[in-house]
């Protein structure tokens, strides 16, 4: 476990020396937990890198003490699978990747937080549930309304989004001068500006894109379906993802991928956002995450060359959602203490220091902040962008790991081997089909 106050050192104040002092002031909600030490588990990822400059104010605050465990998100998703299933777990507050929320809840591993919310000693009524970004909440917290991953009626919080992103499009502006190519607003726009690029920019790549086979084709060829009016499933779970505008999103994906820099079918985010970061590429459509790295001059060859743009409209507007969220664990065995940093975390205080230090907000009024705005100019073009932030871009249910696995491999033989997309599509909707019915998805055709 890493420590903060061995990272931190001389910022973090001691649980004794801070447990001390609110014990000898004022009572407040924090007070009962001063000396506790809470065990979190989060990804190495910049956003927590962020939340990680942060911390010490919250054990300076409330005495509470925090060790952070930070794994490569593959890897944190392996702890996290041995650790929920131990009767006393060593997580107090874990984040956890969008698409790992139907697993969790489904063996009912989080703690619903509805309690906690009711709970006048730990729930802070100048909170603000309605200034959280709302389809990062139904995308990363809720479960229990439609479909069972959306929210509704009977839907229930198991997360709060922390980290959460949607996707927008950075392009070269210099380049786009130079050449007279007017920053893409539909996907028309984007596929004749990605193929153009390469013609009056030799050796320069139209768009940077994931495509390496897996999680990757699967995650960039949904990224165009939804604007192009797509999805996996109609509303009774047949798949729809080889109707014409599956193979549309298929065609588009081939077209950006062989228009872009070398070795594109093997990248992957951090590949494709090199690639655009070091010149090779001229436009790059993906998270938010990657904005502050191509801003950082001792990183990136282009940082003050960027511009930022919605992502382009198809059929709709349709930004993805993804990214993290924090959640407590049933095993937990500081619950309420963990609560109280979710809480802080999130809070609109909190919020506003994560993003200053270069963190996703998850806030309304955090990207209306001036401060902020200032410090990173292209928040204001994100927070346009969550107006069209999709949380139904994919399915969130338990049968998704090996649905997606499947898109994945299929979309890459499309990409690198030739595969027709209508063919390939075909055989992911039979065998998605498949794999619903065993689940149970038709029991009640």
């Amino acid at each position: 476990m890493l420590s903060l106050k061995s990272i931190l050192t001389g910022t973090a104040v001691s649980v004794s020396m801070a447990g001390m002092a609110l014990a000898d002031g004022h009572g407040g909600p924090y007070a009962p937990y001063a000396g506790t030490t809470l065990v979190i588990n989060v990804p190495a990822h910049p956003h927590y890198n962020a939340m990680m400059k942060v911390i010490p104010e919250f054990t300076k605050e409330t005495g509470i003490e925090v060790e952070v465990d930070q794994l490569q998100y593959l890897k944190m998703r392996e702890r996290q699978t041995l650790e929920l299933t131990k009767r006393e777990g060593d997580y107090d507050m874990i984040a956890y990747v969008v698409f790992s929320k139907a697993d969790y809840i489904y063996a009912d591993q989080l703690e619903n937080l509805a309690k906690y919310f009711m709970n006048p000693a730990l729930a802070d009524p100048n909170y603000d549930q309605g200034d959280l970004i709302s389809g990062y909440v139904e995308n990363i917290g809720v479960a229990g309304g439609q479909k069972g991953y959306l929210p509704g009626q009977l839907g229930s919080a198991y997360g709060i989004p922390f980290g959460s992103e949607t996707s927008v499009l950075a392009y070269r502006k210099d380049i786009f001068e130079k050449h007279g190519i007017g920053v893409p607003e539909s996907y028309d726009d984007l596929l004749d500006a990605a193929c153009k690029i390469p013609e009056v920019e030799p050796g320069m790549g139209g768009m940077a894109s994931r495509a390496a086979s897996g999680h990757q084709a699967s995650h960039a060829f949904l990224l165009h379906l939804a604007p192009l009016g797509g999805r996996v499933f109609d509303d009774s779970w047949e798949p729809i993802i080889n109707n014409e505008a599956g193979v549309a999103a298929a065609n588009a994906l081939k077209t950006i991928v062989d228009c872009g820099p070398e070795g594109s079918q093997t990248f992957g985010p951090a590949e494709a956002a090199a690639a655009f970061s070091q010149g090779q590429a001229a436009m790059f459509m993906d998270s938010i995450a990657f904005a502050a790295g191509f801003e950082d001059p001792s990183k990136s060859k282009v940082a003050g060359k960027v511009g930022y743009a919605l992502h382009p409209e198809g059929v709709r507007r349709g930004s993805q959602t993804g990214g993290f969220g924090i959640a407590i664990p049933k095993n937990a065995q500081n619950k309420e203490a963990a609560f109280l940093l979710m809480q802080w975390l999130t809070s609109k205080k909190g919020d506003l220091m994560v993003a200053m230090a270069g963190g996703n907000p998850s806030r309304f009024s955090t990207y209306q902040n001036e401060e902020l705005n200032a410090k990173y100019p292209y928040s204001a073009t994100f927070g346009e962008a969550l107006k069209y932030a999709d949380p139904d871009w994919r399915p969130i249910i338990p049968t998704w790991g090996k649905i997606n696995a499947d898109i994945g491999t299929t979309m890459s033989q499309v990409l690198t081997e030739g595969l027709d997309p209508q063919e390939a599509l075909n055989g992911v909707a039979e065998r998605a089909r498949a794999i619903m019915d065993e689940a149970g998805y038709y029991t009640w055709q």
